[in-house]
Parts: C-alpha cells; structure tokens; sequence
C-alpha cells in the first residue's frame, strides 16, 4: 500500500524495480496504480487499464496455450485459460509482486489492515495494459509469462485442477481412435451427501474404478485409474 512518508517518486521506482520493468513513460505506471477511491475523477483511475490490460492477458494466455499444448483440445485450454486468467491468480501475482506497497487508495481503503483480492487483480492488469502501452505487446509477454507462466504449467500438468478426463481422451484418441466412456457402477450414501462408483472404458476394455464425492470427480479419479494401468504403474484410487 503506497504510505507513509514516500513520495509518489520513490514509490514508482521502487514498483519498477520489483516489476524489473523501466518504464519510457512513468505517467503510465502511476496511471496503473491509481485506484478509483483516490483519484479526481473516475477516468484519472486505472479502470480503463484494467479493461485494456485484461483483454492483452488473454490474449497472451491463449498464445502461449496454443503454443505450449499442441495435443489439447479447445475445450481444454478453455478450461485452463479461466483459471490462468482469473482474478485470484492475478491478485496472487501481485501479492508475489508485494504491489500493495505501491497502490495509491483513498484514505479510508488505505487504512485498511489488507488490500482486498480485487483491488490486487485490477492492479495487476492495470500493470499489464501500462507496461503493453508504454513497451508493446513484447513486453507484456515477457512481463505476463514471468508471472503467470508457471501457473500455466501447473494447471496443464494437474497439479491445480488435474484433467486426467482430458489426458485419457488425448491418449485413447491417438492409441486407440475411439473416445473413453464413463460408467457409473454404483452410488452410495444419504441424498445430500451421495459418493459415486465410476469406471472408464475405452471401446471394451474396463478400467479400474473410482470412488468420489460427485460424478464429476469419480470421473476424473477413474481417468487417472485408467492412465495408470495403462502405463503399467499401480492405479492410485483403488476402490474397495
């Protein structure tokens, strides 16, 4: 959070050497970090950035999707996308940024023991369309595959919201020619609180199943069973 004794100099070199980004035109990184509570008026605020910065992100996402996962389908890297794009990873990267230092808020926001998740991912994309203004469309790739890149490769490899569902279609496509089917073997439990029994089949050959707290998740479960025997490694959801 921009306070205390700094001036709005020492604050914007201090924000540009966390970024590792020098700006041409620093009026656009004030810009950026201008919240709405703070500003004259509402256009003197980082929300026209915020809009212009949010579209460069996912543009920037989409081609390094595109380019990183050859094999995915678009439904996939859909999926990615949302979460690469979201606003709790854009406020997370500015928390790794610390940019709450350097926010200029109203009084009252200022006074505040936390920066809200918001006010953070507004800011980050904010940054985005600054750094794309002042640097072009190159520099906001870097900037934005530094911070977002290795969410991107988690995601991909399902250490955050695994698609084993999408790995065995992948694979059940190019080995096999025919898409994996899903079998719902048995449910168990009260209406509110059912568990769900499923298999994954590829054209006759039944895989190990999988318990999980709603299809959707015995699903997947039942992909990651299928993969496993498939490479001959011992399936990690036995399910009795």
């Amino acid at each position: 959070m921009a306070a205390g004794t700094r001036s709005e100099k020492q604050i914007l070199e201090a924000c540009q050497e966390e970024l590792g980004y020098r700006f041409r035109n620093p009026e656009l990184l004030r810009a950026a970090l201008t919240h709405a509570s703070v500003a004259n008026t509402r256009l003197a605020s980082n929300e026209r950035l915020e809009f212009l910065g949010d579209a460069v992100l996912g543009l920037i996402v989409c081609e390094q999707l595109y380019e990183r996962f050859p094999e995915y389908l678009e439904g996939d890297l859909t999926q990615i996308k949302s979460e690469v794009v979201s606003r709790r990873v854009c406020a997370r990267a500015s928390r790794t940024l610390r940019l709450e230092r350097f926010v200029f808020l109203g009084k009252g926001m200022s006074q505040q023991a936390h920066v809200s998740t918001n006010v953070l991912a507004d800011v980050f994309e904010s940054l985005i369309a600054a750094i794309y203004l002042d640097g072009g469309l190159e520099a906001a790739r870097r900037f934005v595959v530094q911070q977002i890149g290795p969410v991107i490769e988690k995601l991909a490899a399902g250490s955050e919201g695994a698609n084993y569902k999408s790995a065995l279609q992948q694979m059940a496509q190019k080995e096999f020619g025919v898409t994996p089917q899903y079998q719902l073997l048995d449910e168990k439990g009260p209406e509110h609180s059912k568990c769900f029994k499923v298999a994954a089949q590829i054209g006759s050959q039944v895989f190990a199943p999988a318990w999980g707290r709603n299809k959707k998740e015995a699903e997947q479960k039942a992909a990651c069973n299928a993969l496993h025997q498939l490479r001959g490694e011992p399936i990690p959801f036995p399910s009795d």
